[in-house]
C-alpha cells in the first residue's frame, strides 16, 4: 500500500457565533497518498477554506484527527506545528507571498535558511530550482521587476525548498490571465508526473482541478464527490 502523506479522519470544524454552532466541516474523512494530484473544489461556503486550512495544518479540527506522514497533529503546540508545516508542506498562494524587497534567490532561500539548511546547500538548491522554474537567469531580480506568472514560478520554487512531502497549491491561478494559468498548472503538474511531488490543488475553478488525477468536491461540509479522473503520475 502506497504511504498516506495526509489523513484526516472524521474532522469536524463548528465556529461558535454568540450562541449559534455554525459547523464547516460536518466529519469529512479523506486520504491522500504519495505522489497523488489532488483538486479539491467547491462554492463559496462550501468548506473549502476550511478544509484548506486542515490540510495546511493552520486549524485545529473541533473533532476528529488530522494525520500529516502518520503524525497525528491535532493536539500539537503551535511551535510543533509551525515547524511541521515548514518541512512536510511547501505553500503556493493566490497572492504569491513574495518579499518585495528580496530578490529571486533570497525568496527561494528564505525557507531553508529558517530551518538552519548550510549555506552550500542552499546555493545549490536555490540555483536547481530557480532552473526548474525557468528562472534561473533571474536569481538577482526582485518581485517588482517580474511578471506575474514569473513571481508565481518563484513562490513554486520556494515551496519545493524544503523538499516537503505536499504541495499545496491555494488558488495559484487566481492572480494570472489564461495563458499564464494554464502555465503555472502545466509547472504543477510537470511536477507530479515527472518529480513525483503530491499536490493538493484548492480552487473554485472546474477546469483548473481537471489537471489532477482526483477530484475531491465540497459542500455544506460535507465530500459529495470524491472520483478519480486519470492516471498521470510518473511511472504509471
Amino acid at each position: 500500500m502506497p504511504q498516506n502523506v495526509l489523513e484526516l479522519k472524521d474532522v469536524w470544524k463548528v465556529y461558535k457565533m454568540d450562541d449559534v454552532e455554525v459547523p464547516a466541516l460536518r466529519g469529512i474523512s479523506l486520504k491522500v497518498k504519495k505522489g497523488e494530484f489532488v483538486a479539491v473544489i467547491g462554492a463559496s461556503g462550501s468548506g473549502k477554506s476550511t478544509a484548506l486550512n486542515m490540510i495546511g495544518a493552520l486549524d485545529a479540527p473541533t473533532r476528529g484527527s488530522v494525520l500529516l506522514d502518520g503524525i497525528n497533529i491535532t493536539s500539537l503546540k503551535e511551535s510543533e506545528l509551525a515547524r511541521i508545516r515548514g518541512k512536510k508542506i511547501g505553500f503556493v498562494f493566490q497572492t504569491f507571498n513574495l518579499y518585495p524587497t528580496l530578490d529571486v534567490f533570497d525568496n527561494i532561500a528564505l525557507p531553508m535558511r529558517i530551518h538552519e539548511f548550510g549555506k552550500k546547500a542552499i546555493d545549490e538548491k536555490v540555483r536547481e530550482l530557480a532552473r526548474l522554474v525557468g528562472l534561473g537567469h533571474r536569481v538577482n531580480h526582485r518581485p517588482p521587476q517580474l511578471s506575474g506568472g514569473e513571481r508565481q514560478r518563484v513562490a513554486v520554487a520556494r515551496a519545493l525548498s524544503t523538499d516537503p512531502s505536499m504541495v499545496l497549491a491555494d488558488e495559484p491561478t487566481g492572480n494570472l490571465d489564461t495563458k499564464t494559468s494554464r502555465e503555472i498548472m502545466e509547472l504543477l503538474r510537470e511536477l507530479h508526473v515527472n518529480g513525483g511531488k503530491t499536490i493538493v490543488l484548492v480552487t473554485h475553478e472546474l477546469d483548473l482541478a481537471e489537471h489532477a488525477e482526483r477530484i475531491i468536491e465540497l459542500r455544506d461540509g460535507k465530500i459529495i464527490i470524491d472520483r478519480k479522473k486519470r492516471r498521470t503520475g510518473a511511472g504509471r
